[in-house]
């Protein structure tokens, strides 16, 4: 472990990990878009890493769920240990060059992996690549991401697409969280044995999938 990213120690252990975006009274109010704040779990609900996501007050009002922005990952001891870049990028299959792309850093400053949209005309897909963009692993959801009353798996799979080794999962939180918030709870699961900087590069999906699809307060109908 002495090799690992500093603050991805505790990554290295893991096969589950939980992210709870937590509720903002002003938005749940007045329906106005704040910045989001997330809590990053274990299986057993304890807080391993919070997450703030930075941007302007016009790029979440206007470019919303598009808007650039940076997301600082950090321990309970509140050092910062990954960082999520976001570019703001189109987000529709009528411009494939320029589809979704996002950078993380762990520590912040170093490479460890980016998060490529892949265009398709019906399936979220989306190729996981390490710090030296080369394919590591694929992410493909599924043709309706509404989930009616029910989770919305993202499946990650090997290289070729046949193979499942995990999946992103947003979990369905119930009527009255999902119409009057915005929030979310997702859960990561992947092979005990990933590279912790993968598993890094996992919550960045996360945290993109989120924004892309279920961004709408009526996400859960």
């Amino acid at each position: 472990t002495h090799n690992l990213p500093p603050g991805l120690e505790y990554l290295n252990q893991l096969d589950q990990i939980i992210i709870h975006q937590q509720v903002e009274l002003l938005e749940a109010i007045l329906g106005t878009e704040t910045s989001s704040k997330y809590e990053i779990k274990n299986p057993l609900g304890q807080r391993v890493y919070f997450a703030v996501e930075e941007n302007g007050c016009f790029d979440r009002k206007l470019c919303s769920p598009l808007r650039a922005f940076t997301i600082r990952i950090a321990d309970n001891a509140g050092r910062e240990v990954i960082r999520v870049i976001r570019p703001l990028r189109c987000n529709s299959c009528c411009f494939p060059c320029f589809l979704q792309e996002l950078e993380v850093q762990s520590p912040p400053g170093t490479i460890a992996g980016y998060v490529v949209q892949n265009w398709d005309p019906f399936l979220p897909k989306f190729t996981i690549q390490n710090q030296s963009k080369e394919d590591v692993l694929k992410i493909i959801g599924p043709c309706a991401t509404c989930g009616c009353f029910e989770d919305v798996d993202f499946e990650v799979k090997a290289l070729n697409e046949m193979t499942t080794i995990g999946k992103i999962s947003k979990y369905w939180s119930g009527f009255v969280n999902n119409v009057f918030t915005n929030t979310a709870n997702f859960g990561i699961q992947v092979p005990v044995d990933l590279d912790v900087r993968i598993k890094a590069v996992m919550i960045g999906a996360c945290f993109l999938i989120d924004l892309m699809f279920f961004e709408n307060s009526l996400d859960g109908l």
